[in-house]
């Protein structure tokens, strides 16, 4: 693919990627003025983040199999046209239980922007190419969590929580316009004749008695949850205890999140330099060795904002390397089913993240050190599954990595 096409194609990917988060990023400053409007305490807010998490993950196991058996386009047209009476309907609730249902239906619309895309990425390419694909993916990915925050302290100056919910719709029907006139169906009609239900069932079977394919799919997980973590407590851990006003708040959540999209720009030409799997092993552990020195740090007694922003700058550096490329390590030997193992993928993924966030939030005080425990633990658990994973090369790690150097 020729450099232009190939650009377009991680253009509109990654706008239908970014549909989804847009709609939590965005949301995230408004969650103390959403509580104050509903009349709802912080638990209950923090509840419509998981259920759009729980929705986000589980819609993915309908729609993948989907995109198999339909093509990819189909199930993208259903899922931002419910996004987009979900988030209308947020727009209009009037109580905190009706914004939680409805965070529900935003979330299941939201799984068609995140699953097909991964799959469209695996129809036109693997190894290096994959990887660079899927960096350029992110690349437009980014505009979600470094722009979301920013653009929603904004709305909610002028338009009050409401309004971040009649912005998003109006991203999703954008979105509608662009599968239309812009993403052209990388599943053909031949490839689809042997996609069937039964089929789907037997690829989630397959999929979840391959060790190492679950081993990455959680390797990814688990710094999703760490970042999970953060997405739930940071709002109150910023704004609350530290003293920052949303607007400041936004723009610390989108200096972290620059990290993660930059150094995800450098996976192409890491992998082809050095191969996939190893650029996973030393990405992950030194993530895991950064989450320990401010886990220690707080522990001991420290209470520096400065440090928290910092340490986590360069963890989420680290997890731009390690989230993209296990991606595609999982989908490698796949492609035949490549909607469902990435429709597993994400459910197995955001739901990991879903139940840290549910976790921490147990002993969430609005002090950083809980925080901090949930996103270290994470790193943790991801250092330990990739040394199981990939420490002695999985079945398909060598072929892998040595694709990846050629």
């Amino acid at each position: 693919m020729s450099s232009s096409p190939f650009l377009r194609m991680a253009l509109v990917l990654g706008l239908l990627s970014a549909i989804g988060p847009f709609a939590i990023d965005m949301y995230l400053p408004a969650l103390p003025e959403i509580g104050r409007g509903l009349d709802a305490p912080v638990g209950a807010v923090q509840w419509s983040l998981t259920a759009f998490f729980l929705s986000l993950g589980a819609g993915q196991l309908l729609y993948g199999p989907v995109s198999d058996m339909a093509g990819r386009k189909p199930p993208l047209y259903f899922g931002l046209g419910l996004f987009t009476v979900a988030s209308i309907g947020c727009a209009l609730a009037t109580s905190i239980e009706a914004l939680l249902v409805l965070r529900f239906l935003q979330g299941l619309g939201a799984a068609a922007g995140m699953v097909v895309p991964r799959a469209v990425v695996r129809d036109l390419h693997t190894g290096p190419e994959a990887a660079r694909l899927m960096s350029l993916l992110m690349l437009v990915f980014s505009v979600s969590p470094l722009l979301a925050p920013l653009a929603g302290s904004g709305v909610i100056a002028v338009a009050g929580w409401h309004g971040v919910f009649w912005a998003v719709a109006v991203a999703a029907v954008a979105g509608l316009l662009l599968v239309r006139s812009a993403l052209q169906e990388t599943r053909p009609a031949a490839d689809r004749a042997g996609s069937n239900l039964a089929g789907a069932l037997r690829g989630y079977a397959q999929l979840l008695r391959d060790p190492h394919y679950m081993g990455l799919v959680f390797i990814g997980g688990c710094a999703m949850a760490g970042f999970f973590v953060y997405l739930a407590g940071s709002p109150f851990v910023l704004i609350n205890h530290y003293g920052l006003t949303p607007l400041q708040y936004s723009l610390a959540f989108s200096f972290n999140a620059a990290a993660f999209f930059a150094m995800a720009q450098f996976n192409g030409m890491l992998s082809a330099r050095y191969g996939l799997v190893p650029l996973v092993k030393v990405a992950a552990t030194a993530s895991g060795l950064v989450m320990a020195a401010m886990l220690t740090y707080y522990l001991l007694g420290g209470d520096r904002l400065a440090v928290l922003i910092a340490l986590y700058f360069v963890a989420s550096a680290l997890m731009g390397l390690v989230i993209p490329t296990t991606s595609v390590l999982a989908l490698e030997d796949h492609g035949a089913i490549a909607g469902t193992a990435s429709a597993l993928m994400g459910t197995l993924q955001m739901l990991t993240g879903a139940v840290a966030m549910a976790l921490v939030g147990m002993f969430a005080d609005g002090r950083p050190l809980p925080m901090v425990t949930g996103m270290a633990t994470g790193a943790f658990l991801g250092v330990a599954l990739c040394w199981i994973t990939l420490g002695r090369g999985g079945p398909s790690a060598p072929a892998a990595g040595q694709g990846a150097q050629g």
